[in-house]
């Protein structure tokens, strides 16, 4: 059996899906719905769906579209965006989202992890953390979609936040995101070796061979965008995604099968 988790990352922005680069420069995909038609007769593992401007803009979770996303998805959806509170992660995994991913709001209320665990198991709450690189050439945690320095080592929030609870963390490097030249190693070796929950690892993703390469380096699952959407020199939209037989070959050098 296929233990290690192959999982797209879907942007919503506006009412589309659109693609990053760096968390910025956006592309416009298409329908989310139509992808999410898409991603199930390919059987993928899960799906990651972010809503961007929630946290962007600062409003809560578009229920109704979120809603109507989750009735389409045949495999394990975890969503994120503009989750501040216990009542919205109720209504979320009640409409049959499986997961939900915190990011700004650790920040602002710790114990909102805490209390989410508790409430509805670990299992359930994924922490995302956003890399970069900030101005002293370190690398720091950053919220708001990327937008303000929190000024924390990576590897210590992520042992805060397994602590706290987390069931998982979602590892995002925003210096890698739509850029295509492979995951940051580096980095997921780090918290990986640090904690012992899941580590997804996200922003990179080029070519399948990076996909084995974070494995390797430590990841327990690997997300992807543009690996998963776009297509060729030119970034055409394409929504794709590896026969099992394919990435079970792939990892089988990573020591993932049961």
């Amino acid at each position: 059996m296929l233990l290690t988790r192959t999982i797209p990352v879907l942007l919503l922005h506006g009412h589309g899906l659109n693609k990053t680069r760096q968390f910025d420069y956006w592309k416009y995909l298409g329908d989310p719905v139509n992808a999410v038609r898409i991603f199930n007769e390919k059987e993928v593992d899960e799906l990651i769906v972010l809503d961007i401007d929630a946290s962007r803009e600062g409003f809560g979770p578009r229920i109704k579209e979120i809603v109507e996303l989750a009735g389409e998805c045949f495999m394990p959806m975890c969503y994120g965006g503009g989750i501040t509170d216990l009542e919205q992660i109720k209504r979320l995994l009640s409409e049959g989202i499986e997961k939900v991913s915190l990011n700004t709001a650790v920040h602002t209320t710790p114990s909102l992890v805490e209390k989410a665990a508790r409430d509805f198991g670990s299992q359930s709450i994924v922490v995302s953390i956003d890399v970069r690189r900030n101005a002293d050439g370190r690398y720091s945690v950053f919220s708001n979609c990327g937008r303000k320095d929190r000024g924390i080592d990576p590897v210590a929030f992520a042992v805060q936040a397994k602590n706290l609870g987390a069931g998982e963390i979602m590892l995002y490097d925003i210096d890698r995101d739509g850029m295509k030249n492979g995951y940051n190693l580096e980095l997921i070796k780090a918290v990986s070796d640090a904690v012992d929950i899941p580590v997804i690892a996200c922003g990179g993703a080029g070519r399948l061979e990076h996909l084995s390469e974070a494995i390797s380096a430590g990841a327990h699952a690997v997300a992807a965008g543009s690996l998963f959407v776009l297509i060729g020199r030119l970034d055409a939209v394409l929504i794709s995604y590896p026969p099992q037989a394919e990435l079970e070959k792939l990892y089988a050098g990573s020591g993932v099968f049961a």
